[in-house]
């Protein structure tokens, strides 16, 4: 009888929108094998809490992988585990140091996450305050006291929303 393949078939999808089919075998199968851009990388390393917390802690400065192992309850082999896939990612970095080999966090990987949420939280507060401003001239429209609103105010992203909740024919808000 003919042995099965260890191999996995994934999709991956290219930066510029084209697929490709990959076969990988199982033991070298991660979220790495499977992302083709820095950034997306940099978030699948940050998806895992372990790791984060790893990166916190390398925050404030350096560290070995005994320091590291330390505060979980795994060992020293599946730390290292997850800092290859931070050094991956680009997030870490180990000194050429080969008695002790520290592991250093590569803060300039963090400009590019920041810079992307920076964009896209900018798009967000443009929406609120767009619809802070169509909230304002409902509000005006109606004129104050008017019987069918009762004020509301949310906070979402740092940006008030003030407007009504206006009761329709059925009797539910819209």
């Amino acid at each position: 009888m003919e042995e099965a393949e260890d191999v996995n078939h994934a999709v991956v999808i290219l930066g510029d929108g084209e697929q490709m089919v990959a076969r990988i075998p199982w033991a070298e199968l991660t979220v790495q094998s499977l992302v083709s851009d820095d950034l997306s990388r940099v978030f699948s390393a940050l998806a895992d809490p372990t790791r984060r917390e790893i990166v916190a802690r390398l925050a404030v400065g350096d560290a070995t992988v005994m320091e590291l192992a330390a505060p979980f309850a795994v060992s020293k082999q599946a730390v290292s585990k997850h800092l290859r896939v931070l050094e991956v990612a680009g997030l870490v970095s180990r000194a050429g140091d080969a008695h002790r080999r520290p592991v250093h966090l590569e803060a300039e990987v963090f400009d590019l996450m920041t810079k992307w949420i920076d964009r896209y939280r900018g798009q967000a507060e443009d929406r609120f305050q767009r619809l802070d401003r169509l909230l304002a001239d409902m509000d005006s429209a109606d004129g104050p006291g008017s019987a069918e609103t009762a004020p509301t105010e949310t906070r979402r992203s740092g940006t008030v929303v003030r407007g009504a909740i206006r009761a329709n024919p059925t009797g539910h808000a819209r």
